[in-house]
C-alpha cells in the first residue's frame, strides 16, 4: 500500500459528502447506507479490490456487487472516485433521465457496475453465481504453474438481502459449493425503513451462517483495522466462504438521523447536511473533492498494473496452452465455435429425419446431449427435478462432485437457481441453463424478469407445460405463465410442437447473446410433424406454414406446442370436407414478430379474418392474432387432476373440437 497524503476517514467522508449531496440535489434518494457503509468501502477499495477503473471489463478483476442497492451513491461515489468514467455531472444528475446514475444501480448504464441491484436478496444471488464461475473457470482453465481465473466476488448487503428468503437458497447452496473466494459484508445497522428491525428479524444471523457452512467474523465497520483484520482472515480460507457482520451506524455522521429510519430512504435536508458536514468536519462545497483526496482514491495506476500482469501470465500461459488460451478468450468473449452452425444444422436435420414421437421435454435433452459435446460452456442445472425436466445427460459433470465439472444441483431453490444463472451469465465464460416445471417459474419471477431487463444469456428450461401434465393437478398445471413470460420484454419464449422445432428453440437461445429464453416443452409424447426441408428452415422465423391449402385460405388455425399435432388432424378434416384451411405452427410469438412485415404477411394474411388459435393455455393472450371476432381454444380457468388426455378432452383440445369451433366461425 502506498503513502497516502490523506487519513482513511477523510476518503471514507468523501464518499458520505457524495452520497448526501447527490441524494439531496434529486430530492430523493437513500443516503443511509452508503454513510453506514463508507468506511468499510473505504478499506475494501481502496486496499483490496483489483480492479482497472480504465477497462471496467478485464477478465480478471475481483467482482463487487452492491446487493443493497438502494444505497446506489455508494457506488457511484466509489467509481467516481476511483477513476471510472463517471465524471461528477453524472453525481450531481442523479436519479435523473437518461443520467448513468439511476435510483438503483442498472447494469449497462454505468461502467463498473455488474449487475442490477435494488430487488433485495438478487445481488447477494448474483455474487453467488459469480464465485460459482470463478472457481469452475479455474478449475476448467487453471494449470499448476500457470493461473489466469484468480479473483474474489465481494457482496454489500443489507438486513433487507437477508430477510429475503432467497438469501437462505442462495447462500445454503454457496456453504455446500465451498466457495472461499465469496466475501460478503453484512451491513449489520439494525435499521429498516419501517425502523428498527429487533421487532421483526431477531436472527441468529452467526449461527444460521455457520449451519450453512459458511465463515463469519466481525468487525466494527467504523473501525478500518478490524475490517482489515476481517478481510485478511476471509481471504486466507479458502475452503468456504465468508459472512463479515459489520456492526454500523446508518446515516453515520448526521447529527439528528444517524441510527434511525430517517435517514433510510429520504434526503436528510438542507439543515441536516449542513449539519453532518460540520459533524464530519467537511467544510467542502457540495460535490466538491479535494485535490489530495482525489489522488488517494484514484486507483487508475494501479488497475493498469494489475491487469498488466495478468496479461503477462496470459502471454506466458498462451505459450504452454495455446489451444486452452484460444478457448478461454473465445469463451471469455461469449463467441460460439466456427461449426457451431453447420452442427446444430445437421442436427435438425437428423431429427426431422428420425420423426420420434418423444415428449419435447425428452427431444431437449437429446439436443442438450448433442449441443453440449461441442459447446463446453454449457453450465446446466436443476431445481431438483433433473429426472423430470431431463436437464441431465451422460456427460454431465455435478460441481459437487468436480470443481471443473458442468452441472450443478440446485436442489428445491428456483429463485435462487434463476439469479444464480444470472450471476454466471453476468460473470462470463458459460451459457447457463436450468430447469423446472413451468408452473414453478412463479417461485423465480424476479430473477427471470431481471435476466431480461439485464439481457443477459440466460436459459430457462420449463417442462410439463399445460394440463397434459395431468394428475397433478391445477396446482401444478401451468395457465397464465406462457403469456406472463411473452408478455415480459427482451424474454425469448419457444413452445415446440416436436423434437425438430425443439432442436431449433435450443439453436436460437445458443446464439442470441442480448437476452434470456424460456423453452417450454410437454411432459407427455408428440407426434412428429412431418415438413418439408422450406419449412424444416422457416421453424426460425418463429412461425411458419404447416398445412398449407390451395389458392388463399378461408381459415387459419394456429396452433403452439402439443396442441399442434391436434390442429394439424383438424385442418385436414377441414380440407377434406372443402375447406381451404392452413395450419400455421407458432412456436415463437416474439421470433415470428421480429420477422420483417412480408413474411408475416405470407404467414398470416391480412385479408383472412376467420382465425383460430389453439394453445392450452391463458386465452386472451391471442386476441392479438385472431381479433375480437376470431375464435380461441385455450384456458380461461385452472385445471383439474385427472389423467392429461382426459383433461385434453375435457377442455376442448380435440380435433373435433377444432373443426367444430372453426366451422361456427365460417358460418
Amino acid at each position: 500500500m502506498s503513502t497516502r497524503l490523506t487519513t482513511r476517514r477523510e476518503r471514507a467522508n468523501a464518499i458520505r459528502a457524495l452520497s448526501m449531496d447527490a441524494v439531496q440535489k434529486a430530492n430523493s434518494g437513500h443516503p443511509g447506507a452508503p454513510m453506514g457503509m463508507a468506511d468499510i468501502a473505504e478499506v475494501l477499495w481502496g486496499d483490496y479490490l483489483s480492479h482497472n477503473p480504465g477497462n471496467p471489463q478485464w477478465l480478471n478483476r475481483d467482482r463487487f456487487v452492491l446487493s443493497n442497492g438502494h444505497g446506489s451513491m455508494l457506488i457511484y461515489s466509489l467509481l467516481h472516485l476511483s477513476g471510472y468514467d463517471l465524471p461528477i455531472e453524472e453525481l450531481q444528475n442523479f436519479r435523473q433521465l437518461h443520467s448513468r446514475t439511476p435510483g438503483h444501480p442498472e447494469y449497462g448504464y454505468t461502467p463498473g457496475v455488474e449487475t442490477t441491484t435494488g430487488p433485495l436478496g438478487q445481488g447477494l444471488a448474483n455474487g453467488v453465481g459469480m464465485a460459482i464461475a470463478e472457481k469452475t473457470l479455474a478449475a476448467q482453465f487453471n494449470k499448476p504453474e500457470h493461473t489466469i481465473v484468480d479473483h474474489f466476488t465481494y457482496v454489500f448487503a443489507g438486513d433487507g438481502c437477508l430477510m429475503e428468503g432467497i438469501s437462505h437458497e442462495v447462500c445454503s447452496l454457496a456453504g455446500t459449493l465451498a466457495l472461499g473466494k465469496l466475501i460478503v459484508f453484512y451491513d449489520d445497522n439494525g435499521i429498516s425503513i419501517d425502523g428498527d428491525i429487533e421487532g421483526w428479524f431477531t436472527d441468529d444471523t452467526t449461527k444460521r451462517f455457520e449451519a450453512y457452512g459458511w465463515q463469519v467474523l466481525s468487525a466494527d465497520g467504523h473501525n478500518p483495522q478490524q475490517i482489515i483484520a476481517a478481510i485478511d482472515a476471509a481471504r486466507s480460507d479458502l475452503s468456504r466462504p465468508t459472512l463479515i457482520r459489520c456492526k454500523t451506524v446508518i446515516g453515520f455522521g448526521s447529527p439528528a438521523k444517524a441510527g434511525t429510519s430517517d435517514v433510510h430512504g429520504s434526503p436528510l435536508g438542507a439543515a441536516e447536511v449542513a449539519a453532518t458536514r460540520e459533524a464530519l468536519g467537511w467544510s467542502h462545497e457540495a460535490f466538491d473533492i479535494p485535490a489530495p483526496i482525489k489522488m488517494d482514491w484514484d486507483a487508475r495506476e494501479r488497475g493498469f498494473q494489475a491487469e498488466s500482469r495478468w496479461k503477462e501470465a496470459v502471454v506466458r500461459y498462451e505459450e504452454a496452452y495455446p489451444e486452452l488460451a484460444m478457448e478461454f478468450v473465445r469463451r471469455m468473449k461469449g463467441e460460439l465455435p466456427g461449426h457451431f452452425e453447420q452442427r446444430a444444422n445437421d442436427f435438425i436435420a437428423a431429427s426431422q429425419a428420425k420423426a420420434d414421437n418423444i415428449a419435447s421435454r425428452k427431444a431437449s435433452q437429446n439436443t442438450i446431449a448433442a449441443f453440449s459435446e461441442f459447446l463446453p460452456e454449457l453450465l446446466g442445472g436443476s431445481a431438483d427435478l433433473a429426472g423430470s425436466n431431463l436437464t441431465m445427460w451422460k456427460g454431465s459433470v455435478p460441481l459437487s462432485d468436480r470443481a471443473d465439472g458442468n452441472y450443478i444441483y440446485y436442489g428445491v431453490r428456483e429463485f435462487g437457481m434463476s439469479a444464480i444463472m444470472n450471476g454466471i451469465a453476468l460473470h462470463g465464460g458459460f451459457i447457463p441453463y436450468g430447469g423446472t416445471f413451468l408452473i414453478f417459474m412463479e417461485y423465480a419471477r424476479n430473477a427471470v424478469r431481471m435476466s431480461a431487463l439485464m439481457k443477459q444469456q440466460v436459459i430457462n428450461v420449463y417442462t410439463h407445460d399445460s394440463i397434459g401434465q395431468g394428475e397433478d393437478g391445477p396446482t401444478h398445471q401451468p395457465i397464465e405463465q406462457l403469456a406472463s413470460l411473452r408478455t415480459t420484454p427482451n424474454m425469448s419464449v419457444w413452445r415446440p410442437a416436436d423434437a425438430v422445432e425443439t432442436a431449433v428453440a435450443w439453436k436460437h437461445a445458443l446464439q442470441r447473446h442480448d437476452g434470456p429464453t424460456s423453452l417450454v416443452f410437454s411432459r407427455q409424447n408428440l407426434p412428429h410433424q412431418s415438413r418439408t426441408e422450406d419449412q424444416v428452415a422457416a421453424i426460425s422465423r418463429g412461425a411458419y406454414v404447416l398445412e398449407a391449402c390451395s389458392g388463399q385460405p378461408d381459415i387459419i388455425v394456429i396452433a403452439t406446442g402439443s396442441e399442434v399435432g391436434i390442429a394439424r388432424d383438424a385442418v385436414k378434416t377441414l380440407q377434406d370436407q372443402g375447406t381451404k384451411a392452413r395450419l400455421v405452427s407458432m412456436p415463437s410469438t416474439d421470433v415470428f414478430e421480429a420477422q420483417d412485415a412480408a413474411y408475416r404477411e405470407q404467414v398470416l394474411p391480412s385479408a383472412v379474418r376467420k382465425r383460430v388459435a389453439v394453445e392450452a393455455a391463458a386465452a386472451d393472450y391471442w386476441y392479438k392474432y385472431v381479433g375480437l371476432d376470431g375464435a380461441i381454444i385455450g384456458m380461461t380457468r385452472f385445471g383439474e387432476s385427472a389423467p392429461g388426455g382426459v383433461l385434453m378432452k375435457e377442455f376442448g383440445f380435440t380435433a373435433d373440437n377444432i373443426v367444430a369451433r372453426a366451422k361456427a366461425l365460417l358460418a
